[in-house]
């Protein structure tokens, strides 16, 4: 529970601040978002409208004409060229007056178009006075249907600034409409949104390009609701500042030619029939540069990618509250994956793909149909969750790791305790329901041995014959469960799993007996006797789990397959044997082990019969003994006494073979063969 309250605070934490970020747009991340996000420009090739053209004094005019500003007659005369078009966008300001005969020459030449615009500029200061009959020129091309009743809460914060430069008035008159040119950058001063109006003595004015939709359509615009207004049938969605996000094309795909050919007549006048035309400047030190994603660019081509998204439904779509979704998300994920995968890598390659595919369908979205959705800002939630859940999840599997190292480090091997590490939800208080392979040992005569010895010298001995014991349990991967006095219980295939965990037991008591000897040499050279074992196994389905209460606990096993293995173990004695194996165990080993069959037997309080085998070291002798083994008893099964009983002779001849002494005086009484109900545990 405390580890979920962890998990649950770190996620809040990061749930609130990435949110905080995205919706107060917080330095320096919203300029890395704007950055992050500017490579729909680059994914996508629409093709822009082709009815838009921008006439630029560019530098071969200049090369011709003189620098800027020119005589307003040469101008005129461009600009009389351009009496085809429907549309015709000055982009730039005759805010001083010249002479009265070239002002005059450049009014008529505006008047004589079909429908013009002229720009002005907002400025936080400027020393132009303007007049009243100015202003009340410029009124006419003030919008009000924008400024319908809406609560000032939703009301865009159109842009506003308290002075204005604007064309001298015969100019201002000639000019169908009179569009702003104002417009202002993101905080990385990259230009990527166009105003729709700006506000300038308590009165809303529309921006030059949509002052030139309005005059091409014959359409005014109004409010649809509170971010979006509407002209021509056609939604235009804004921003909380009334302004409109561009989509940019390729930089080569812009209709540009020069001033030059269109006032020396190489380019016909017909050639702007049923065009919208920018005239604009683009000459170094004349001419506005615009800072955007796609590059820096003419400033009158900001009007020419909004005249063009218009035009070809090119206008980007941002849905509310989808960034704010996708950041939930994002920052729950890594936390979730916790929960549902225990691998590392996993949950990284999981968290990295989920995000993956979702950019790659939102860059579709954009290429497909501009929607336009934020991804750094849901990259930045899943960046930090993702750290907070593995750090979070490590220190806690640190600590469980110096538990589990502390409580299991002399019951495993080093390999099979970093897996249960790694999967600590193995000792979960409870049970499952698994095969094993149970292995019991016991030292025979331990009483008379401690009887012969006092405390501090039989404790020592124990130690010395733990500790060889137990080495071979966990090098063969065994889960060591406990020491019963003399006895040692071990099993196999849990907490972790051991393939071919049966061979692993077997294997297991084989070297005990081989450990075993090495230690009695030793021992009789101290004058201490002998120690002799003898070793039980078998393998069953029992359950296996942490058993006790929430605080204190012990990883054990039971089951009757627990309680038979422990059974066979106190009958090796019945036959002088070392290692004894069910029928059980007997099915799962290998074919490498050497084991011969030696008699059914029912073990005190059960009532089904176990085949018995005895496990023999592999060596030619075992090889020999079990060829002979097997035909004496397949004799004596046979009903065959007297062959028996030479076979089981030659056996004890030969080899002092123990279990041939037990079924010689079962041959010599004519006991037939039969299952052995052993009386005593």
């Amino acid at each position: 529970m405390r580890e979920k309250l962890i998990y649950l605070g770190a996620l809040i934490f990061i749930l609130t601040t990435v949110l905080f970020l995205q919706i107060n747009k917080i330095e320096p991340f919203e300029s890395f978002s704007l950055r992050y996000n500017d490579i729909n420009f680059e994914l996508q090739d629409k093709k822009i409208n082709r009815d838009i053209v921008f006439v630029a004094v560019d530098e071969p005019s200049v090369n011709l004409y003189g620098r800027w500003p020119w005589d307003r007659e040469i101008l005129a005369k461009g600009v009389e060229k351009l009496s085809e078009a429907d549309v015709v966008l000055l982009d730039m300001i005759f805010s001083e007056s010249t002479s009265p005969k070239k002002d005059t020459a450049l009014a008529d030449s505006i008047s004589s178009l079909n429908n013009s615009v002229c720009g002005f500029f907002l400025r936080e200061k400027a020393t132009q006075n303007i007049d009243n009959q100015e202003l009340e020129a410029l009124s006419s091309s003030s919008l009000d249907l924008l400024q319908t009743q809406i609560s000032e809460s939703k009301k865009p914060k159109f842009l506003y600034a308290p002075f204005a430069e604007m064309n001298i008035l015969p100019i201002l008159q000639a000019c169908t409409l009179s569009g702003s040119f104002s417009t202002i950058s993101e905080s990385d001063h990259l230009l990527r949104s166009y105003p729709v109006a700006v506000y300038f003595q308590d009165i809303l004015y529309p921006s030059l390009a949509i002052q030139g939709l309005r005059l091409k359509y014959n359409k005014d615009i109004s409010r649809a609701d509170d971010s979006h207004v509407v002209l021509s049938n056609r939604v235009i969605e804004l921003n909380k500042n009334g302004f409109i996000r561009l989509n940019f094309y390729k930089q080569e795909q812009y209709n540009i030619i020069s001033f030059l050919d269109v006032a020396t007549g190489k380019i016909k006048p017909d050639y702007f029939k049923g065009k919208i035309v920018i005239v604009g400047i683009t000459e170094v030190g004349a001419g506005d540069v615009a800072s955007t994603p796609i590059g820096s660019i003419p400033g009158p081509l900001l009007h020419y990618t909004f005249l063009s998204n218009f035009l070809e439904n090119h206008l980007i779509v941002e849905p509310k509250n989808i960034p704010q979704i996708l950041i939930v998300f994002m920052s729950i994920l890594p936390f979730l994956l916790i929960f549902i995968s225990k691998k590392i890598v996993y949950r990284v390659v999981a968290n990295v793909t989920l995000y993956l595919l979702l950019y790659a369908y939102v860059r579709y979205l954009f290429v497909a149909d501009m929607i336009y959705i934020d991804l750094f800002y849901p990259l930045v939630s899943l960046i930090l969750s993702l750290i907070a859940a593995e750090a979070i999840a490590f220190n806690i599997q640190e600590k469980s790791g110096k538990f589990l190292r502390g409580a299991f480090s002399s019951y495993l091997s080093a390999d099979l305790l970093d897996k249960l590490i790694a999967n600590p939800e193995a000792l979960a208080l409870g049970g499952e329901a698994k095969e094993l392979s149970i292995l019991f040992s016991d030292i025979r005569g331990f009483t008379t041995i401690s009887e012969s010895m006092d405390p501090v010298s039989l404790i020592k001995l124990l130690n010395r014959y733990f500790t060889p014991m137990t080495n071979v349990v966990l090098n063969n991967g065994g889960m060591l469960d406990k020491y019963i006095g003399d006895a040692v219980m071990a099993f196999f295939n849990a907490p972790v799993d051991v393939k071919d965990h049966a061979d692993a037991s077997c294997k297991t008591a084989l070297e005990m007996i081989e450990e075993l000897e090495k230690l009695n040499k030793e021992l009789v050279l101290q004058n201490i006797p002998a120690i002799h074992i003898g070793i039980g196994i078998n393998t069953a389905e029992v359950v296996v789990g942490n058993m006790g209460s929430d605080t204190r606990f012990n990883y054990t096993v039971i089951g009757d397959g627990v309680n038979l293995a422990s059974r066979v173990e106190g009958i090796t004695k019945n036959y002088g044997v070392n290692i004894l194996i069910t029928e059980f165990t007997a099915q799962k080993i290998n074919d490498n082990f050497i084991y011969r069959e030696i008699e059914p037997v029912k073990v005190k309080g059960k009532d089904r019969a176990v085949l018995l085998y005895e496990l023999m070291p592999t060596t030619e002798k075992s090889k020999e003994i079990k060829k002979l083994h097997d035909e004496a008893l397949r004799v004596y099964k046979s009903g065959d006494f007297e062959k028996a009983e030479r076979l089981f002779n030659q056996l004890i001849d030969s080899y002092s073979d123990n279990p041939s002494k037990y079924f010689l005086q079962l041959v010599q009484e004519k006991h037939p063969w039969g299952v052995n109900k052993m009386t005593t545990k």
